[in-house]
């Protein structure tokens, strides 16, 4: 985890080394190294398009793929994993020593426990919000510190779980683990190697349940992650969100986005009170959700503006229970014509209103 947060310059010459010595597994010479100060400066410096392939050999960067993948195979064979599904967050035991001793395999507690958590908070919250904030296509890329996930696996089935590698297998999986210690995002090229340095600064909060130290990218008052460069990237309790969520959400911005999950963000960002006192929403009807016991759909008017095509919201609370036990809110934008919430609701699902009511629980 330590590596996976981690802030400040790149060990450069590790990282160097160690990508110099994929190069050397695929026949290839020592590349030169181009270091930028974010991955979008890296982006800048990529070919826009990378999926054509020319006839002949294929291209660097789809043979260390492939070397990448062969070597997590026959480790996965190695250490015997697959044979049982991860555990779920929800599943994780407190203190895993008693579990132990009720007959838990210690090879599902480093899955769920150890590969589970970090590969949520590596690669669904940090990696995940980066590649959302990056518009260009980055083609094939390695994620450098966030792919201590699959790291970590592999080395504490063999720490742990007595997993036994193959000499040769152990020292490429060591290339893998020194670049996950010592620099960011990088991407091979024939010749030439563009890798990018780790954040000046990364802000999270605990996760939902906040299971074995689980964190999620999270700063409500500025970016959650930022470069030496000043390129940043912006996130609402693990969700990534434009600069405007954080900076200046304006029930103008709020009404218009198209995406539910910015929109439900910019919301709770202001507050749903605010919001709907600052919008001057209309109510147009409430009605239980029949789809959500105990909870209320509520229909309402948006403030009609220029080159926005009229809607109505339909606010809703979610029937999927998050981990730390709440339900998040919901503004649906619906056709200006429902009148009823539960048609509104319906029509969501793409269902009828009628067939709406029906539901005996929704997710």
């Amino acid at each position: 985890m330590r590596h996976i947060l981690r802030t400040g310059p790149a060990d450069r010459r590790a990282a160097e080394d160690a990508i110099a010595g994929l190069y050397t597994l695929l026949g290839e010479s020592r590349p030169t190294f181009e270091w930028v100060d974010s991955p979008a400066a890296a982006v800048r410096l990529l070919p826009p398009d990378l999926t054509f392939r020319p006839a002949g050999p294929w291209p660097l960067e789809s043979r260390m793929a492939t070397l990448a993948s062969r070597l997590r195979r026959r480790l996965d064979r190695r250490a015997g994993t697959g044979r049982e599904p991860l555990t779920s967050p929800a599943e994780l035991p407190p203190d895993p020593v008693p579990a132990l001793r009720s007959g838990t395999r210690v090879e599902s507690l480093v899955d769920g426990g150890v590969s589970g958590v970090l590969r949520r908070v590596a690669r669904h919250s940090i990696a995940g919000v980066l590649r959302a904030e990056l518009p260009e296509r980055l083609g094939l890329v390695w994620y450098g510190q966030h792919e201590a996930d699959w790291v970590a696996h592999y080395d504490l089935h063999r720490r742990v779980c007595g997993g036994c590698f193959s000499a040769t297998d152990a020292e490429q999986l060591e290339l893998w683990a020194t670049l996950a210690r010592s620099c960011g995002w990088w991407w091979p090229r024939a010749g030439r190697c563009v890798v990018a340095e780790r954040p000046s600064a990364i802000r999270t909060e605990p996760a939902p349940g906040n299971a074995y130290g689980e964190v999620r990218l999270h700063h409500a008052d500025g970016p959650a992650v930022v470069f030496p460069d000043g390129w940043a990237a912006h996130a609402w309790h693990g969700t990534w969100v434009p600069s405007w969520v954080i900076d200046a959400p304006t029930v103008r911005r709020i009404t218009a986005e198209r995406n539910a999950e910015v929109r439900r963000c910019a919301i709770e960002r202001i507050g749903w009170s605010t919001f709907i006192d600052r919008a001057g929403l209309a109510l147009v009807g409430r009605a239980a959700d029949p789809g959500n016991p105990g909870c209320e759909l509520s229909l309402y008017d948006l403030p009609r503006h220029r080159g926005v095509t009229p809607t109505r919201l339909l606010h809703a609370v979610n029937g999927s229970v998050e981990r730390d036990g709440t339900r998040r809110q919901y503004g649906l934008h619906v056709p200006p014509w429902f009148d009823d919430p539960i048609d509104a609701a319906g029509w969501s699902y793409g269902l009828r209103g009628a067939q709406y009511a029906q539901l005996r629980r929704r997710t």
